[in-house]
């Protein structure tokens, strides 16, 4: 048995789907993988792929084929001369199974 074996047949619960789904990035690339049934989420630091998946297939009724997650390090910014970060952030590349697609400028 492997060691993802847990992670991978556990299912979040409701109001988890709706916080590892945080929103829909829509930039150039983003436009750009859509093209080969690619969606991209921000998500929690927390999540993990195994979560991403079964809440994508969970809201928006779609099967996935895999997920693929980036680690975005906050930058440091001067603001009035002050130094700051920005917060960390997460984002999941979601590929869709072929046939299948998610319409992100409508609400879920």
């Amino acid at each position: 048995m492997s060691r993802y074996a847990a992670l991978r047949d556990k299912k979040p619960s409701q109001e988890r789907m709706y916080e590892l789904i945080r929103a829909p990035l829509i930039t150039e690339k983003s436009t750009l993988i859509s093209e080969y049934n690619q969606v991209t989420f921000w998500v929690p630091l927390d999540a993990h792929k195994f979560e991403i998946k079964h809440a994508v297939e969970g809201l928006f009724d779609v099967k996935v084929t895999d997920v693929n997650t980036i680690r975005q390090k906050g930058k440091t910014k001067t603001f009035r001369g002050r130094p700051g970060v920005r917060p960390d952030r997460k984002k999941a590349i979601v590929t869709l199974a072929d046939g299948q697609s998610i319409d992100i400028t409508t609400g879920i």
